[in-house]
Formats: C-alpha cells, structure tokens, sequence
C-alpha cells in the first residue's frame, strides 16, 4: 500500500518507482485531483497530459488519464514533453495538467507536476494536500470506483510545432549574428524540443549552429544525471565547447525546464547572472515592472534589477511559490539559482528554452564573447549548492543558527545569515531528498571559502 505522505511533496509528486507508488497510486492521485476541479469549480471537460522519456513514465500517464475519466472527465494526450510544453499547452489550451516527470532525480524516480487552466500551480497549500488525502482514501478503500467514467476517446496532439513557434514570437533570433551552440540534452527531453524551437525539425533555420550532445531519449541517463546543477554533469559541454570552438553551451535537465550555461571558455554562468541578464531585456520592453528572484540567487540581482529601474521582489524557493508571487505581483519575470526562470508572457510558468533565447539573443545582439558579456552581471563569488545527508536537518540548522549570534537571521526559506560585511549563507532542507542544501556568496572568493568551509564542518560533524 502506498504512503503518500512519503512522496507528495511540497509542490509536486516524487519517489520511487514501484515501492514508494506504482501506477495504482497513480490513478487514484488521477481521480483525486479530477475531483479536486470538479468540487473547486474549474471549468472545461478535459485534462492534458504529458511525460518524460523515463521507462515508468507512460505507464503511469496512462493510469492517471483512467483516473481522471473515472471521475467524469476526457484527456488530451500530447504525448512526450518537455515540462514547459506541458504548462504551454495548459495556457494555450486553458485546461488543467499533469506532467510526468521527475525532472533530474535518477532513474528509479518519477513523479508529477500539476497545475490547474493556465498552467497555474497547485502546490501544498493550494489543492496539492487535498488531492493526496482523497487518493490515499481510494487506496485504502482499494481500487479507485468509477464515477462515470467518460466515454470520450482520449485526443492525441502533437503541439511541438505550436509550442516553438510561440516561443519564437516572445524572442526574436532570426537576426542575430551566427552562433555555435553545444547543446546537452542528457538524454532527457531537451532532445525532443530544442531540434523543434532552436533548429529547424518544424520552422526555419535559425542563424545556429547546433553541436548536440546526448539527444537520445534515454531515461537511465547512460552518460550521465541530467542534473546540471551538479558541476560533474557539465564537464562534457564544457569540453565539447572548446573542442568544437562554440560561443555557448546550453545544459538542460532532465524535463526541460531548466537551462544552464557555459562561456565561450567552457566557464559556467551562474543562474542569477542570467536572471539579471534576463531581468534587464525584460525590464527594457516593461520598463517599471516586478522582477521576482529567488531567495538564494546572487544579491546583485535585485541591485541590477533596480539599476534598470524594476522593483525587485523576493520569494521562497519552489517553483509554486514562484508562481503565485509572479501571479500576485504581476511580474513580468522571475528568476532562481536553480535555473529555472518564469515568464509573464508564459502564463508565469517556467521554460528554461525561453531563458535560453534571451541569452542567445543577447549574445547575438553585440560582439563580445559570452564571458564578457555576463560578467557585468557577476558581482560576487558564490559557492554554488552543496548537499549533505543529515540524519536530523532541523536540529542541524538549529545548531548552526545557534553558532552566529552577530548575523542577521532570515528564516522565509530554512536558515539565511547576514553579515555585515555582505557576505551570506542559506541553508535548508531539500523538498524533495535527505539532504541540507547549502548557498554562501560573499564579496571575495577568500571570505566565500572561508565561510563555506566554516558551515559545512558544522553541517557534517
């Protein structure tokens, strides 16, 4: 029997495939969140679905689908997708889905990302614990009963090509100066959706030459996680960048919903030299708008944002949590460290290709190398995330708070500190593991090791 305390997370679905849930659990989170529209008044008679390429990912799309129609209502299937196709057909199509996937997490992972007409999120404390309590009603019940089931074929859609050509419309790259471009998709889904927006499997040729990496679907990932965040994972598109003299490597993970980039010298650019970046071009058509950043992205990012006259507003990490601020605010972007970005023009949803073609066009728009060109936007070194397995997280943090009496304290999202002399750290628990996760950024890279050295021997004692 299923415990799904254990695998609804804080705004989405994750565990292991079969013995944490199977597709049983499956169609029973199905008719939940189907009962969930119905008793909340969306409207429509349909739900869309999508997957990933992970073996278990099918199957368990196709028993989610039967949950939903035993309560009442048809499904568009469209099949393999990225997650942000998922959300464009959710906008384009103003209908509640679910998208199979369990983003970067290894292969015995799989999960679900829900979201109601418009791609809108639903996360804990909006429908995401009322549809895990319903469904772990049905399983204890047994299996889930009909409830009048729909008898509408399910409608089968490719939207590859409707998916591409509005990303084209929000970001203009037909003029820009020739790039090469490494692209690693890691055997996830970026092998299915950048051939359709970034190369010509659908529209014309753009001015791009496209060095693929990995772009068999592949949901073992037999060359390696497709977890960019982790740095062992961008050393192939680091290499390939300079052995094929690219002016930019693009890394995305496992759904497709995050973009990471390396320079012409195979350096990374961090996630918040991008969200400033990105921040500023949006800030240029939308002069005077929200920019939504993460907790934990670099503290340059709201300086810039205010630089080019924006009003920076901060939130928690969780792409839910993002999404409602953007929503409340009516941001016109949002960034985080984890490289995942949020568009006004894209239903304030995350797409890591939109992202990706505000940094090729800004690239393409001027002369330099990308090294130069985002290190106006690199402030402050930074650590990157470093995890550590604690068998107690809260006592841990707990500990390490107790240790820095003199520092600012922030608890919006686990454990952040100040010091005055700029520098910072974050740590907190991971929605989704058994892990601390750990950000520090200070003003030189000696004051940065120093402190993150300081913290993790705390962390890890």
């Amino acid at each position: 029997m299923s415990d799904l305390s254990q695998i609804v997370k804080a705004y989405d679905v994750r565990g292991t495939v079969p013995d944490q849930w199977d597709e049983r659990a499956a169609e029973a989170l199905g008719a939940a969140f189907t009962h969930l529209l119905n008793t909340t008044g969306e409207p429509g008679e349909e739900v869309v679905v999508g997957h990933d390429m992970r073996a278990t990912s099918p199957g368990l799309a196709a028993a989610f689908a039967a949950g939903v129609r035993s309560e009442g209502r048809s499904v568009v299937e469209i099949g393999l997708a990225s997650t942000d196709m998922l959300y464009y057909a959710s906008g384009a199509l103003g209908l509640p889905g679910a998208m199979f996937t369990a983003s970067h997490n290894p292969a015995r992972y799989n999960g679900i990302k829900m979201c109601r007409a418009g791609a809108r999120p639903i996360g804990q404390d909006t429908g995401l614990a009322e549809i895990r309590d319903h469904a772990q009603a049905l399983l204890d019940k047994g299996e889930p009963a009909p409830v009048g089931e729909s008898t509408a074929p399910a409608q089968q859609r490719d939207l590859r090509p409707e998916y591409a050509a509005h990303l084209r419309g929000l970001v203009d790259l037909s003029g820009i100066r020739p790039l090469k471009v490494v692209v690693d998709a890691g055997n996830g889904m970026g092998g299915h959706t950048v051939p359709s927006v970034l190369g010509d499997a659908v529209l014309p040729a753009l001015p791009l030459e496209i060095v693929p990496l990995y772009f068999e679907l592949d949901g073992s990932f037999p060359n390696h996680e497709a977890n960019p965040l982790d740095p062992a994972n961008l050393v192939d598109l680091q290499r390939a960048v300079i052995a094929h003299g690219a002016d930019v490597g693009l890394a995305f993970d496992g759904d497709a919903d995050r973009c990471f980039a390396v320079d012409e010298r195979g350096e990374p650019v961090s996630p918040s030299a991008i969200t400033a970046l990105v921040a500023a071009r949006e800030l240029a058509k939308h002069p005077g708008s929200t920019i939504i950043h993460g907790l934990i992205t670099s503290r340059a990012v709201p300086e810039i944002v205010r630089e080019n006259g924006g009003n920076p507003v901060v939130a928690r990490v969780g792409h839910s949590f993002i999404k409602a601020e953007m929503a409340r605010t009516n941001a016109v972007f949002g960034g985080e460290h984890s490289a995942h970005y949020y568009f006004r023009d894209f239903w304030f949803a995350d797409t890591g290709m939109l992202a990706a073609m505000h940094l090729l066009a800004a690239l393409g728009e001027q002369p330099r190398p990308l090294s130069e060109l985002a290190a106006g936007y690199e402030r402050y070194v930074a650590s990157g995330e470093i995890n550590s397995t604690v068998a107690d997280q809260a006592a841990k943090v707990a500990e390490v708070r107790a240790a820095y009496p003199e520092a600012e304290v922030d608890t919006m999202d686990g454990l952040t500190l100040r010091f005055p002399d700029g520098s910072w750290f974050n740590l907190r628990a991971s929605n989704t593991e058994p892990l601390l996760r750990l950000n520090v950024e200070a003003a030189t890279p000696d004051r940065m090791a120093a402190l993150r050295d300081e913290v993790l021997d705390r962390v890890r004692r």
